[in-house]
C-alpha cells in the first residue's frame, strides 16, 4: 500500500482504492511498529473514496513530518569507484576503498524536514560547486523502535567537487537547503521489499534525455537491517527516521547537473520522484 501526505490529510492507497485516514498527524501515523497490519485494520472501518486521487495530484506534500533523514555511503561498488575517482588527486581514495570492506558502514546526517522537498518541487545545486549530481536511493522508513516499516524514493543531491577536494567537506557537499528529496509516497508492505527491485534514474535537459541508468537493489553490499542496526546503536529517533541506503547509479565524471534539468527517479512498486533543478 501507499501512504500519501497531502494538504487534505493522510491518504491511503490500497488495492486501487483510496481512503482518508482519520488520523491527521503524520508523525503519529507512521511511527508505529507493525505499521502495515495497523493500517489494514484502520481501512476496514473507512469508506473508499476514489476522488482522493485529486489532492494526491494537486496538493502532494513530502512524506515527512519531524523525521530526520540520514544516509549511507559506499554501499554499491559503483559508488565506491566514483568516490575513489573524485578524491584520488587529494589522496582520499583509500578512505572509500576501506569503508566499502569495513564492518562499520559510512553513515551521515543528510537533512532535516525543512531542508527536504517532495515530488514536483525543486532540488538545488550549490552556487559554490561546479560538479553536481543526483544520487537515486531506496530510502527506508524506520520507526522509533528500530524496525523498517516502509520505503520511499530518495534523491541525495551531491556536490562531487567539494567532497572530492577533501573528505572532511562531506557535510557541505551533502547537506544544504534543497539537498534532499523524498517521495512521492511512503510504501508500506507486509513483507520486506523484493531484492530484485530496480532503481531507475533519468535526467532530462531541454526535452532530451542526457543520462539514464538503473540498478537492482540486490547489488548492495550491505543489508538494510545491518545499516539500521548501526544507525540505532547510540542514536534515538522519537519520531522515527529515514535512511537513504546509497546509490549504484551515478552519471559519468564529465557530467554535471544544470539549472532546469529534470530528475526522474523510479523504484518498482513505489512510483516516481520528479524534481527540477534550481540554484
Amino acid at each position: 500500500m501507499k501512504i500519501y501526505n497531502t494538504g487534505k490529510g493522510i491518504i491511503i492507497e490500497h488495492d486501487e482504492k483510496f481512503f482518508l485516514s482519520k488520523k491527521n498527524k503524520w508523525d503519529k501515523f507512521v511511527n508505529r511498529k507493525n505499521l502495515y497490519k495497523k493500517i489494514i485494520k484502520e481501512i476496514e472501518k473507512l469508506e473508499a473514496d476514489n476522488s482522493l486521487v485529486n489532492p494526491i495530484e494537486k496538493d502532494l506534500l513530502p512524506p515527512i513530518g519531524n523525521q530526520e533523514i540520514w544516509a549511507a555511503g559506499v554501499t554499491y561498488i559503483r559508488s565506491r569507484e566514483a568516490r575513489m575517482e573524485e578524491s584520488k588527486d587529494m589522496g582520499g581514495g583509500d578512505f572509500y576503498a576501506r569503508v566499502y570492506e569495513a564492518e562499520r558502514p559510512e553513515l551521515f546526517f543528510k537533512a532535516t524536514s525543512y531542508r527536504t522537498v517532495g515530488s514536483g518541487k525543486a532540488v538545488r545545486i550549490r552556487k559554490d560547486s561546479k560538479w553536481n549530481v543526483p544520487e537515486p536511493e531506496l530510502t527506508l522508513f524506520v520507526c522509533s523502535k528500530g524496525t523498517i516499516e516502509g520505503y520511499t524514493i530518495g534523491n541525495d543531491m551531491s556536490s562531487r567537487d567539494i567532497e572530492g577536494e577533501n573528505p572532511l567537506y562531506l557535510p557541505q557537499a551533502k547537506s544544504y537547503n534543497g539537498s534532499a528529496a523524498i517521495g512521492p509516497c511512503l510504501y508500506v508492505s507486509e513483507l520486506p521489499i523484493h531484492p530484485d527491485t530496480i532503481i531507475r534514474l533519468e535526467i532530462a535537459r531541454n526535452g532530451s534525455i542526457v543520462f539514464n541508468g538503473e540498478i537492482s537493489i540486490n547489488r548492495m553490499k550491505r543489508k538494510h537491517v545491518e545499516l539500521v542496526e548501526f544507525l540505532f546503536k547510540e542514536t534515538s529517533f522519537p519520531n522515527g527516521t529515514y535512511l537513504m541506503t546509497g546509490t549504484g547509479v551515478i552519471p559519468p565524471d564529465d557530467f554535471t547537473l544544470n539549472v532546469d534539468d529534470e530528475i526522474r527517479i523510479s523504484i518498482d512498486g513505489i512510483g516516481t520522484l520528479i524534481n527540477k533543478v534550481s540554484s
